[in-house]
């Protein structure tokens, strides 16, 4: 299971540094996707395939089925790390999470997401999260 917050540095090539417990879990080959909220999502093989039998389970005749796997297929990023643990984020997936060289990544159960340090901190300074409305979300998904 991802679990935790680690920050790091994107360097001018685009290529990140994962951090050592994320690597051993990821695996020797990842996928790397747009996220909500403007971040990455990166899955192992085995949780990509998963999401992916889930987006391909939705009819292709609707509109928003198409949209959905179009959003997270077209823009995944087959990847794998360098020999210094590194890996190379796709100038459009740079564009879209709008990383420069901060960077956040936070272990979220079964994925990686990636977010830029600003984008972060704007999503936790939202005034808009209640947690006790959230608690509240919790009971009805029996957690």
């Amino acid at each position: 299971m991802f679990i935790g917050e680690y920050k790091h540095s994107i360097d001018d090539k685009g290529r990140l540094i994962v951090p050592a417990k994320f690597r051993a879990l990821l695996g020797e080959t990842f996928y790397i996707t747009k996220g909500f909220d403007n971040c990455l999502m990166v899955y192992t093989e085995e949780e990509w395939n998963k999401f992916i039998e889930k987006l391909n389970n939705n009819p292709m005749k609707k509109k928003d089925a198409r949209r959905i796997q179009r959003f997270f297929i077209a823009s995944a990023n087959e990847c794998n790390l360098d020999k210094q643990g590194r890996i190379l984020i796709p100038s459009h997936l740079r564009e879209y999470s709008v990383l420069e060289k901060e960077v956040i990544l936070i272990g979220v159960s079964n994925r990686v997401e990636i977010w830029s340090k600003e984008n972060w901190e704007d999503y936790n300074a939202d005034d808009d999260i209640d947690i006790s409305e959230l608690a509240e979300d919790m009971e009805d998904l029996d957690i």
